[in-house]
C-alpha cells in the first residue's frame, strides 16, 4: 500500500498542484533571495518581457501599468503596487509613454536588467538541474505536454481548460 507521500496515486491535476506548489516555494526563495517578494519578481520579469515586445514592434520602450496588470493576471491596483515596490528598489524608473502624455511607462533601470539576467540565470539552472535526469526525447515531448496543458488552459482566456472539462 503507498504511503500518503508517494505521489504514485495522484491524479495528473494533484501532480501537477504538487509540483506546482514546489515550484512556488523554490521561486519564493529565489525572489527572497534578492530583496523581492514572488510577485515583484513576476513584475520585474514581465516589465523585461514587454518592454523587449514592445520594441520588437517599434514602440516605445516600456510597459504601462494596465498592461503590466494584464500581463500578470492582476487588478490595475496591484499592478501599481508591484510598480511602486520595484520603483522603489531602484529596479523600475517611470517614464512618460511618447504616445500618450497622460501615461507613464515603466522602464528597467541599469540594476533592473542586471537583477532580470541574474534570475533568468538562476531559473535556467534550476530548471536544468530539475530535468537533468531526462532524456533529450524525454525533454521534448515534456515540453510539448507543456505546452498543449497551457495551451488548453488558455483557451478561454482566464487559464481554464475548456477542452474536455464538464459543461
Amino acid at each position: 500500500m503507498p504511503s500518503l507521500a508517494d505521489p504514485s496515486d495522484l491524479s495528473e491535476v494533484d501532480l501537477l498542484l504538487r509540483l506546482a506548489r514546489r515550484w512556488r516555494r523554490v521561486g519564493a526563495d529565489a525572489a527572497a533571495r534578492h530583496g523581492l517578494t514572488p510577485h515583484q519578481e513576476r513584475g520585474l520579469l514581465a516589465v523585461a518581457r514587454l518592454t523587449r515586445r514592445a520594441a520588437e514592434r517599434g514602440g516605445p520602450p516600456g510597459a504601462r501599468v494596465s498592461t503590466l496588470a494584464e500581463h500578470l493576471g492582476v487588478a490595475p491596483r496591484s499592478a501599481t503596487e508591484v510598480a511602486d515596490a520595484l520603483e522603489a528598489a531602484g529596479l523600475v524608473a517611470r517614464t512618460p509613454d511618447p504616445s500618450d502624455r497622460r501615461a507613464v511607462l515603466l522602464t528597467l533601470t541599469n540594476p533592473g536588467r542586471s537583477l532580470v539576467e541574474r534570475v533568468r540565470d538562476e531559473r535556467r539552472a534550476v530548471g536544468d538541474a530539475a530535468v537533468a535526469d531526462l532524456s533529450p526525447p524525454d525533454r521534448a515531448q515534456l515540453r510539448r505536454i507543456l505546452l498543449t496543458l497551457l495551451a488548453a488552459g488558455d483557451a478561454d482566456g482566464r487559464g481554464t481548460p475548456t477542452r474536455g472539462a464538464p459543461p
